[in-house]
């Protein structure tokens, strides 16, 4: 037989494990697994109210542009004479207001003409020059064509081109 290594029969038990550490490790389990299913919740709570709000906005609508025809126009003495020769975009609020212009185009280009002509080669070679332009063009634009009529809904000026001799 063999020999036992306690004479009385008595089996080594391994220690007992703290059971501090064993709640430990447990509330930690709980709080990384809370923490998580928290973010989880959290973020698919926002993304959730975004699709809501998403749902309540006004659907996108593609721009709406009017191209006019090029311009090739006399600018005014400074102190040579120069010419200026551009194109232009008009972007407006919606298809009507691009119907409503294209009615009108001689009244519109006629507008446009007078004003560039009004013009200086200085006024517009800078970028703050042509920015007052485009200004200066949707005010033109903008006014009604007739007595007591809305004003048309013009959102920007693009110019596409634009070369001064």
């Amino acid at each position: 037989m063999a020999a036992d290594p306690k004479p009385d029969g008595a089996e080594v038990a391994p220690a007992p494990k703290s059971k501090k550490k064993l709640i430990i490790m447990i509330a930690a389990v709980v709080l990384l697994a809370g923490g998580g299913g928290a973010g989880w919740f959290l973020t698919h709570q926002k993304s959730d109210h975004k699709k809501e709000e998403a749902k309540h906005e006004e659907p996108a609508h593609a721009p709406v542009f009017v191209t006019l025809e090029a311009f090739t126009v006399n600018l005014q003495p400074d102190p040579d004479e120069k010419f200026l020769q551009t194109e232009i975009s008009l972007q407006v609020a919606s298809p009507e207001q691009e119907e409503l212009l294209k009615s009108q185009m001689p009244a519109v280009r006629s507008r446009l003409l007078m004003l560039l002509t009004s013009k200086t080669a200085s006024d517009i070679s800078t970028s703050e020059g042509k920015q007052k332009l485009s200004d200066e063009i949707v005010a033109e634009v903008k006014k009604p064509f007739s007595k007591g009529a809305k004003p048309q809904e013009v959102t920007g000026v693009f110019f596409t081109s634009f070369v001064i001799q």
